[in-house]
């Protein structure tokens, strides 16, 4: 995740560029806000960047620099190690390591985790993703289902995966800081990619013989499905403009490439959003740059009735979580506030089976609920 230092030089070009920017943003309409608290689950965590939830209330999360996979235990509130995924590259420093965690939509019928991870094979960084067997809370028979054609690079390199309503595995992967891969349909870098739960390619994605479901991208965090239109939602971070909050098309081209730039002419989004066909432009988007990661639904969350269907994002340079209200189509954005404001960066969000609402931070894992 991005350190404090990075951070503070993308705040400082970001406001180098923000006069430029100040008419378009201030159109950006937002809504009184009812701020929530929250409460800690887990505590005494590190590196907590992703983490998910068995029906049974259990919490599968990562290390992100040791590639440990624990496990909660509802019902004893204890913690044991599952799996640590060996050959794992990351540093405090950069965005590598073990990055994201999904469990087979059929568990534990069938008992498989999956895991996104940049790995050291035979001397050459890959991102992958592979599948654990889960053998009574150990895991067992690591397999690859997708490794990358290309370099994953010290930052860029995504790593949210879920599970979509039609039963496909969705995934983030960065650029690994090379705009022109975005726009290049041969290459899985800048992309969410879709697949058949044993890595292979569904016969309907976009691209024949391809796993890309959308391109154009630069560094995605957070992926989440609309429970009321199976619409799929993004986060993406911009360089020192335009962090971005989209909704995922099937094969469309959300325009980041190598003519990007936080200068204008033209105008944000466009800016950073201009390459390839047709490009898409974001439903928001965050200057000076906030780095948004989580992203989940509210569905009968227990926030009020206000807050459903609501979309919910962290953001890491803020500490904050904004909602989003929608439109009534489901299709854009109609308004926004900032709900809460932590201590420390936040990392993912999720939906437990109880419903309400859970996000990680440096130090744990905390549910969000009204004050």
């Amino acid at each position: 995740m991005n350190p404090s230092i990075r951070y503070r030089l993308r705040l400082l070009a970001a406001i180098a560029a923000l006069s430029l920017l100040v008419a378009p943003l201030g159109a950006q309409p937002t809504h009184a806000a009812t701020q929530f608290v929250a409460h800690k689950v887990i505590g005494s965590l590190s590196n907590a960047v992703a983490f998910t939830f068995a029906p049974n209330g259990d919490v599968f999360y990562v290390n992100r620099l040791t590639g440990e996979i624990n496990i909660w235990h509802a019902a004893t509130k204890t913690k044991t190690n599952f799996f640590t995924v060996p050959n794992v590259v990351g540093a405090s420093n950069n965005e590598q390591g073990l990055l994201g965690i999904a469990l087979d939509p059929d568990y534990p019928s069938t008992p498989s985790v999956y895991v996104y991870a940049t790995r050291d094979i035979s001397g050459e960084e890959h991102n992958q993703i592979l599948r654990i067997t889960d053998n009574g809370g150990t895991g067992q028979n690591l397999t690859t289902v997708f490794s990358a054609s290309t370099t994953a690079g010290q930052y860029h390199d995504g790593g949210r995966i879920l599970f979509g309503p039609d039963g496909k595995l969705y995934a983030t992967m960065g650029e690994a800081h090379g705009s022109a891969a975005a726009q290049q349909l041969g290459n899985p870098a800048g992309k969410v990619l879709r697949m058949n739960a044993d890595g292979s390619v569904p016969n309907d994605n976009p691209f024949a013989g391809s796993r890309i479901w959308s391109y154009g991208l630069r560094n995605s965090f957070g992926l989440g499905f609309d429970p009321e239109s199976g619409n799929l939602w993004e986060t993406e971070n911009g360089p020192a403009c335009n962090d971005e909050i989209n909704r995922i098309v099937k094969g469309g081209n959300f325009g980041w490439g190598p003519s990007q730039t936080c200068s204008t002419p033209p105008q944000p989004p466009k800016n950073t959003n201009q390459d390839g066909p047709n490009p898409i432009l974001p439903k928001r988007f965050y200057t000076p740059t906030i780095a948004p990661t989580g992203i989940v639904f509210c569905e009968h969350c227990s926030l009020g009735a206000r807050q459903n269907g609501t979309l919910f994002f962290g953001a890491h340079n803020t500490d904050q979580i904004r909602e989003l209200h929608l439109t009534d189509n489901r299709r854009g954005v109609a308004s926004q506030a900032v709900v809460f404001t932590g201590s420390t960066g936040i990392y993912s969000m999720e939906a437990g089976p109880d419903g309400r609402l859970y996000f990680s931070d440096h130090s744990g894992i905390w549910k969000l609920t009204r004050a």
